[in-house]
């Protein structure tokens, strides 16, 4: 890595240019991607056909640069499960290598990801150790250091499910990377989980009499008014446990009154409280803190555009309410989410979305918390580049998100396509339906990347794909050129734009000086028109100043890489340009 100071430990000065970031093997190695087409197949698409929601079939690295032009800076919430690395998939091939071709992978990834996101969006990156500290830093430098939110550990394995001994402690932890595009204007959502067992010995008494001033509460212990229920009596509290102990034994005893006291605190839980410390209290409380010490009742404070502050013996009361929310129809007792997730089931994952997915498929209820963090509105758009077994698609959709999955692998035909169709039809009771009361309905396109562009043919000269008709034509050239796809109802050279003035006509007839001419007596003053064709007379060239000709497929090339379909690890060819390049050295050093 190298370093932003402007010294180093033996007082040298740094250039100021100079940042931390990491470095590897093959980094400075641009890709020139092509900007491809997306093509739906109606036959796989599936329910509502005005849906918004996309799965994508096709290498995840050219259809997140076929989703930039439309989606940069849309996307709310982003969830990606990359491969983690393990050494499974590099076998053959030393350390140095292996690592060296996952983070470029990752790299080319994350930086049109982070285009995509919105600006109030966020990022979720699930690893497990193998290669977490390393995506750390580079999410750094690709997002901020400042954009960092937290690092979630969620229990991916339970120790019984290891067959075999590892070097060290068995590993069941996965990490969640976590960052905001931009944290200043992120919005974190809060979550809870419930808390089963109330803390009976803190959350011990409550308000007899709530609506009366807090000087004149009475208080009443919680057991003590249970046990009086219970048809218990006696002069002290004891007393009453005595009678209880004696009548229903000990053991059943203590059950009995703690389950009825459970269900009264939750019940009651605005009156039922415990004292707390307070923290660091302001100043203007410390009068306030000694008057209750000297006092044998609560005092209430007014705070404006607050809840009131009721103090009693130098302490604040705190009510169980605070912490009471509802949860899936449910009324519970519950804490703040933590950086640690040890509440979501890992295992008896087989039956959710009615797909096998041996050791990779995630557990619905994950994926829900990681929306509920980031989205709060049904029109936000949820991202997942490695769509696997399709488990972010199907909750983003029982959760009424638009969502975007890309999948390159044959899983996304024999997993993700009837999970989302069971979704869809209300066939899936498994995960989170039975908690959102999740009925179907809505629908998905089903799209192919477009092939590409441009191809050789037997004399090795670049021609346009056969496969590409007008339609197809129009709108891939729009892409390379920054325009939008958009045809005019009436106007047949306003094919696409990229200002309110500024329009593409692409076509592969012979442009005429007639015609040139036909179509700038139609063209506004301030309007420009770019044409696109295979070829033109001489003297269309520089005829109009509004008007630019030009051919393809010249105009494109060395613009990006042709032909190349799978970007996914590229193994043997990133091993056979490293070892070029090192054999070159070598050479060079001999």
């Amino acid at each position: 890595m190298s370093d932003t100071s402007n010294q180093t430990s033996t007082g040298k000065s740094r250039t100021p240019k100079q940042r931390l970031e990491l470095t590897w093997i093959g980094k400075d190695e641009e890709l020139k991607l092509e900007p491809r087409i997306l093509i739906e197949d109606p036959k796989k698409s599936y329910g509502d056909p005005n849906s918004e929601n996309m799965l994508i079939h096709g290498d995840n690295l050219l259809a997140l640069k076929a989703l930039e032009q439309d989606y940069a800076g849309k996307v709310k919430c982003i969830y990606i499960d990359p491969p983690f690395n393990t050494g499974s998939a590099f076998e053959h091939y030393d350390d140095n290598l292996e690592h060296s071709i996952w983070l470029s992978m990752m790299y080319e990834r994350l930086v049109i990801l982070h285009k995509l996101l919105s600006k109030s969006g966020a990022i979720v990156v699930n690893l497990d150790d193998t290669e977490c500290a390393y995506c750390k830093v580079m999410l750094d430098e690709i997002f901020g250091r400042n954009n960092y939110i937290t690092t979630i550990i969620v229990e991916g394995a339970t120790t019984s499910s290891f067959k075999t001994v590892n070097m060290g402690p068995t590993q069941t932890a996965q990490y969640l990377l976590f960052f905001a595009k931009d944290k200043s204007k992120f919005d974190y959502i809060n979550q809870y989980i419930p808390v089963y067992e109330i803390d009976l010995q803190h959350f011990s008494r409550f308000i007899i009499n709530p609506d009366e001033p807090a000087e004149n509460w009475k208080f009443e212990s919680i057991n003590d008014h249970i046990l009086t229920k219970m048809g218990f009596s006696g002069d002290t509290p004891n007393a009453k446990w005595s009678a209880a102990k004696k009548a229903l034994g000990a053991e059943n005893a203590k059950s009995e009154v703690r389950q009825h006291a459970m269900e009264f605190a939750l019940e009651n839980c605005q009156r039922v409280f415990e004292t707390k410390t307070l923290q660091k209290p302001s100043k203007w409380l410390h009068e306030h803190i000694q008057r209750s010490l000297q006092i044998d009742h609560p005092i209430s404070l007014n705070r404006d555009g607050m809840d009131n502050l009721y103090l009693y013996k130098g302490r604040q009361i705190y009510f169980l309410g605070k912490g009471v929310k509802e949860i899936d129809g449910g009324k519970y007792v519950t804490q703040p989410v933590s950086n640690i997730w040890l509440d979501i089931p890992t295992n008896n994952l087989k039956k959710e979305g009615g797909v096998d997915f041996p050791a990779g498929k995630k557990p619905e209820t994950l994926l829900r918390r990681v929306i509920q963090m980031i989205s709060s509105d049904k029109n936000d758009i949820v991202l997942d580049s490695f769509g696997g077994s399709g488990t972010t698609g199907a909750v983003a959709h029982k959760m009424n998100r638009r969502w975007i999955v890309i999948e390159l692998g044959d899983q996304c035909f024999t997993h993700i396509v009837p999970r989302m169709k069971n979704v869809i039809e209300a066939k899936d009771p498994y995960g989170i339906t039975e908690a959102l009361q999740w009925n179907g309905g809505g629908g998905f396109k089903f799209c192919e990347l477009a092939p590409s562009l441009l191809k050789k043919d037997k004399f090795d000269n670049w021609i346009i794909d056969e496969n590409y008709n007008a339609n197809m034509l129009a709108a891939a050239m729009c892409k390379h050129e920054g325009f939008r796809f958009s045809p005019h109802e009436e106007i047949y050279w306003k094919q696409g734009k990229s200002t309110e003035t500024d329009y593409i006509f692409v076509t592969t007839a012979f442009v005429t000086v007639e015609q040139l001419d036909k179509i700038h007596e139609e063209m506004g003053n301030e309007e420009s028109l770019l044409i696109c064709t295979k070829s033109f007379a001489p003297e269309c060239d520089d005829r109009f100043p509004n008007i630019t000709v030009k051919k393809i497929p010249q105009m494109i090339l060395g613009k990006c890489e042709y032909g190349q379909d799978n970007y996914d690890l590229n193994i043997i060819e990133s091993t056979e340009k490293i070892a070029e390049s090192q054999d070159a050295t070598s050479n060079d050093n001999e």
